[in-house]
């Protein structure tokens, strides 16, 4: 029997592909490909090196660090029971529905697990044990974010794990494995697209803060309060804008700067976030969030690229 969930959600059948797109959720995959594009963009407008074959393995371990998240936290949720209050207003999560067996997810887990770690043995042969570290710890932490007895999702630290691995780790880590090096514009530039992903999280959080607080999720709004909450998405948000000038300067490229064109629309994103009304609404606020954080790391790449190639 289905769980009462208060979106309207469709008509789906049991096992179907729209099943498990609902519990990957594609549209949150932009905060696995943002990283690893600056990432390889940076690394080549310093150096030149660029091995598209390196750089693909990289997105796709980045892009199933995420998905394995996405299954995690779909199954972790309904298998702790937070569906039955029936007062979240979050997306449709397949379990929960019925649209999925959480067996069957549990295995998709280990499965998109397993081929992430076979990618990322490729990866160490190429260049040794710390790109083992970082393996280990973004699995960890995917698996963690709604696993264990203490999950990361049930702590105000869910937002900054995500700007950890799908930033500093993320960012860096695909300049490293690329070139052998990480320079000073590819550590600024990996705290704004941190920033950026852990703003996604936020709304989120700012969302569903009446409902995790019922449930006992202790996240960052029920913690702290709904108006820190909005402060904090604010930061997250407006932060990389105000981080971008650094990033030109250590790059050494005025291209860089490409990204700023979006602050308009990063303000009005800002502004609609804090005129939203309670619930369902925040998932606009969610998706617009997502794509300008593709936005920012398309023009910042952009920028790096036209920038070796113009000299400039």
């Amino acid at each position: 029997m289905s769980l009462p969930h208060p979106v309207s959600a469709p008509i789906v059948r049991v096992g179907s592909v729209a099943a498990w797109l609902a519990a990957v959720r594609p549209r949150t995959l932009p905060v696995a490909i943002s990283p690893v594009l600056v990432g390889a963009a940076l690394g080549w407008q310093r150096t030149g090196a660029l091995d598209l074959q390196v750089a693909a393995i990289a997105l796709a371990a980045s892009l199933l660090m995420q998905v394995v998240s996405n299954l995690q936290n779909d199954v972790g949720y309904t298998v702790r029971g937070a569906e039955r209050s029936g007062t979240r207003t979050g997306l449709p999560r397949a379990t929960a529905l019925g649209w999925l067996q959480v067996h069957w997810v549990r295995w998709a887990i280990v499965a998109c697990s397993v081929v992430a770690t076979l990618l990322g043995l490729w990866l160490v042969a190429l260049r040794g044990w710390p790109v083992l570290a970082i393996g280990i710890g973004s699995l960890a932490a995917a698996l963690a974010y709604m696993g264990g007895p203490r999950p990361i999702a049930y702590t105000p630290l869910g937002e900054w794990t995500v700007f950890v691995f799908f930033g500093l780790v993320a960012v860096i880590g695909t300049d490293w494995v690329l070139t052998g090096s990480a320079g000073a514009a590819t550590v600024a530039a990996a705290v704004a697209i941190g920033g950026l992903a852990a703003a996604a999280l936020a709304v989120n959080n700012q969302r569903d803060v009446a409902h995790d607080a019922q449930v006992g999720r202790r996240t960052f709004p029920v913690v702290f309060g709904a108006a820190a909450g909005r402060r904090h998405y604010g930061a997250l948000l407006l932060g990389p804008f105000a981080l971008t000038p650094l990033v030109a300067w250590l790059g050494g490229s005025l291209l860089l700067l490409l990204p700023l064109a979006l602050l308009p629309a990063a303000w009005a994103l800002r502004r609609d976030f804090l005129r939203c009304p309670p619930g369902i609404a925040f998932n606009a606020i969610l998706f617009r969030t997502f794509r300008l954080e593709l936005l920012y790391a398309a023009l910042l790449a952009a920028g790096a690229v036209l920038g070796r190639l113009a000299g400039v």
